[in-house]
């Protein structure tokens, strides 16, 4: 079997990370633009829409485990030019992935105003949420198979095919979105709950081209037996990687909607302050992104084909690479600030505090950067455990308390979170490079080299 890398053909992070980046800023496109066309409502829709909206990315994040998991285990099977191999994993994780969307869909179905008044919500906001989270995270489905369909694809290095459909899925969002919004063509004005029937829609078309595409590129095949029979071994494998990653992402996003739930109490301006000033911030953390998932790639496929130390040089020209883009872009954002938050409100209370927490991103991005390349690149080589305890420790222990502590008892308000954010950003992200440069990553790199290698000469393996 060939793979699709090989040293003399590395494909460069460059080559991979724009594709990456280009996708990423469409997928958060999606809220920005849902964000920038519902403040044409009200504030108070905007305020709703962000903390539903928490709700989704919480289980998003939860499909993402198996897609990391799966990612990763993938590129250890082609670096070693073990086609089979990937493709098994392949079709688990899909088969898998799919089954967790359908549960989460019916329970976000049936019980999404409970959750929303979790968050806090009143009764003003909740009539802008509940319809919006009812139809957004009874489909939830529909992104569970997205998530996995686009992890094979960035596996076999297909990362352009994938920025293509979300760029497609951005185009039917923002048509879908003018037209259910705002009435146009003699349509029916249907509010937030227009943007929820249109993303959804452009959610549902998505999932059509993506299965498209990765029978087309990869010859993948996926038989309805694989949606019910399982391996437990690649299941396993899948799981140690993709289940600590998902516990570190599910424990930032839960601590953020802690800390969501304390800037409700300060009021509707302050939460819709936050709403805003996060869709800033998204996109200045796309390089780091972006540059994280392209270096868990070519790690990945330097540890299949056992080439530790470029794996170790990889992280660090990376890591260089993410660091001098992200100060690039967070100070292009602090200039722009004012502007930027001026297009989503008018509110002069609002676009003076977002200002200043998106300057604070000057120092709060290069720590965030740290998080997202070493631990993409800990993911890759196996270490998946350390980076949840260590952001377990730091993300309530600092984030969150120090939020409440800052934010609340103090009566900083949002000045505090934000502080309390950037420092928990700072001690993970040097938390991360220490154990990188420590090398404490290479025993759980040999440990996949040897799974790699049992499950590829394993032809009948245990079944769930």
């Amino acid at each position: 079997m060939t793979s699709p890398f090989d040293g003399k053909k590395n494909p460069g992070l460059v080559a991979l990370a724009w594709p990456i980046f280009i996708e990423q800023a469409l997928h958060i496109m999606v809220g920005v633009v849902d964000t920038f066309m519902v403040s044409h409502v009200s504030d108070d829709a905007v305020a709703a829409l962000g903390a539903a909206n928490q709700i989704v990315v919480l289980f998003i994040i939860l499909f993402s485990f198996f897609a990391i998991g799966s990612s990763v285990v993938i590129t250890h099977h082609l670096g070693a030019r073990d086609r089979e191999g990937a493709d098994q994993i392949a079709a688990t994780a899909i088969g898998v992935n799919t089954w967790v969307g359908v549960v989460v869909s019916l329970l976000v179905w049936f019980f999404c105003e409970d959750m929303l008044k979790v968050m806090q919500l009143d009764e003003n906001l909740l009539q802008y949420a509940v319809p919006f989270l009812h139809l957004m995270g009874g489909t939830l489905f529909l992104e569970s198979m997205n998530f996995s369909l686009s992890a094979v694809l960035r596996s076999h290095m297909h990362t352009r095919e994938v920025m293509l459909v979300t760029l497609g899925q951005n185009v039917l969002n923002f048509i879908g979105n003018a037209i259910l919004l705002f009435g146009l063509f003699g349509a029916p004005k249907l509010g937030v709950v227009g943007v929820a029937m249109s993303t959804v829609f452009s959610r549902f078309v998505a999932c059509i081209a993506l299965w498209i595409l990765v029978g087309h590129y990869t010859h993948l095949k996926i038989r309805a037996r694989d949606f019910f029979n399982m391996s437990r071994d690649r299941i396993g494998r899948i799981l140690h990687i993709g289940l600590p990653a998902a516990g570190e992402n599910v424990s930032w996003w839960t601590a953020f909607m802690t800390i969501t739930a304390f800037t409700a109490r300060m009021g509707s301006t302050e939460l819709a302050t936050q709403s805003y000033t996060m869709q800033v911030a998204y996109v200045t953390m796309l390089c780091g992104i972006a540059i994280g998932l392209a270096t868990e790639i070519l790690i990945g496929h330097m540890i299949g084909a056992n080439r530790l130390e470029d794996a170790y040089k990889e992280c660090l020209r990376s890591l260089r690479i993410g660091l001098l883009i992200s100060v690039c872009v967070a100070g292009v954002a602090a200039v722009l600030a004012p502007h930027l938050l001026g297009m989503f409100t008018d509110n002069v209370e609002i676009i003076a505090v977002g200002t200043v927490l998106v300057r604070m991103g000057l120092i709060l991005e290069p720590g965030r950067t740290f998080n997202l390349i070493v631990i993409n690149a800990l993911r890759a080589s196996g270490d998946a455990r350390f980076p949840v305890l260590a952001g377990m420790v730091s993300q309530w222990g600092v984030m969150a308390f120090g939020a409440w502590l800052l934010g609340t008892y103090f009566g900083m308000g949002l000045l505090g979170v934000w502080i309390a954010m950037t420092i928990d950003e700072w001690l993970r992200g040097l938390a991360m490079l220490h154990r990188w440069k420590k090398r404490k990553w290479v025993k759980y790199a040999a440990r996949m080299q040897v799974q790699a290698k049992a499950q590829s000469v394993d032809p009948i393996p245990s079944q769930v």
